[in-house]
Order: structure tokens, then sequence, then C-alpha cells
């Protein structure tokens, strides 16, 4: 799951990255509205999830929600604002987002705002992904294979995830990166297969059938 967080104050910005990275998101931050609303309206479909603080510099978060949506975009937004008044939040809201939350926050409540708004996803999917005796339950990040559990790390979680979101579809490396690193990570070289190398041994090793498969010259595919 790849997180957009638009924040101007540095700080609480580099807080939230720390802490999302913590429990497995790939997160990518802007400090200004400008800068925000081009990446939304480039690569916006690249986004789960959108946390956007109402008070920017230049174009302010409302304009970016409304923009955003008016280019299609439609990864929930989650609006984080020190404003509390009932017209502040009516205005969040009709702006296009999908949760406001106020400052200070705790990230317990963060955390559970962020969980509920990826339970509801832009595309019908089941809450549980399923592939033969393979499970993925995305809110509880619980992985199991023949009801037995397999532990994984975040990037290997997140590796999974997007392929058994779609089974048979071959996803290139570069698709991996974009959508489980961020961009001032370094997924390039061999780490992708490394992951992916270490996905395959915890999934498939000793099972039958094999599951992840390469592609030569292609990527990584996900097939009974």
């Amino acid at each position: 799951m790849r997180i957009l967080v638009v924040e101007d104050e540095r700080k609480l910005a580099r807080t939230l990255k720390r802490g999302l990275e913590v429990e497995g998101y790939a997160v990518d931050v802007v400090y200004d509205g400008a800068t925000a609303d081009l990446r939304l309206r480039s690569m916006g479909d690249d986004y789960d999830l959108v946390m956007l603080d109402v008070m920017l510099p230049g174009m302010d978060g409302i304009a970016v929600s409304l923009s955003a949506r008016a280019a299609g975009v439609t990864a929930p937004i989650l609006m984080l604002t020190a404003k509390t008044g009932v017209d502040d939040r009516v205005d969040g809201l009709d702006s296009g987002a999908d949760d406001y939350l106020t400052k200070p926050f705790s990230f317990e409540e963060l955390y559970a705002r962020i969980r509920a708004l990826l339970r509801r996803p832009r595309e019908a999917l089941p809450a549980e992904l399923r592939l033969a005796d393979l499970t993925l339950d995305p809110v509880s990040r619980r992985v199991e294979r023949g009801g037995e559990e397999i532990r994984l790390t975040a990037k290997e979680f997140a590796i999974l995830e997007l392929l058994m979101r779609q089974p048979g579809r071959v996803y290139a490396k570069e698709q991996i990166e974009r959508a489980a690193w961020d961009w001032e990570s370094d997924a390039f070289s061999n780490v992708i297969e490394v992951h992916v190398s270490n996905l395959r041994r915890k999934i498939d090793g000793g099972r039958t059938p094999r599951l992840l498969h390469t592609v030569r010259g292609a990527g990584y595919v996900l097939k009974a």
C-alpha cells in the first residue's frame, strides 16, 4: 500500500513517514499544495490513500482535494487539520475528502482511520484475498497457506498483496517498486529480486502447487 502525505510541518511529516513505514506502508511526502496537486494529477492512481493537511502554503488542502477529484483521483483522502469547527469539517468533506482528523491526534487513532478507509476499495474486492490455499487479509495483515500462518516482512507483504489483487497479471519490477517503495528509497539493483526470492521461499517452499513465478524478461506473476 502506498500513501501520499501532504504536510507543510516538516517535523510532523517526517514523524508520519517513519511511523507509517513501520506499519508497512510505502510513503511519499510533499510539503505544499501546488506540488501535491501536480503529483496527484500525474500519478494519482499510484496511491492507495492521501493524507492531506488543510492549511498549506499557496494552494490549501481544500483546493487540492477539489482539484484531485475533478481530475478523477479516486484514492481515499484523509484530511488533517488543527481546525475543529463544524463548518471546517463540512468544507473538507464537501471538497471530496473521505474522513477528517483534527490535530493533535494519536497514532493509534490515525492507524485506525487508515485501516477503515482502506477497507473501502475503489474496486469491488473481497475482504480476504485468496489463491488456491493461500490467503491474505489486508486489514489484519495475516497470511496463511494451507491453514498455516506465514510471517512476512512489511515489503514481502506489500509485494504479495499487490500480486494477489490481480492473480495471473505479470508485474514488472518497476510496477512493484512504485507500489511498495517510496521515491526516496533504493529499490534498485537486486533489492526487489531478493525480496521476491524470500517471499517465494516462504509461500512456496515445500508446497504444491507453486504460486509465485518469474516470467523471464517481464517480471513476476502469482498463479496456481
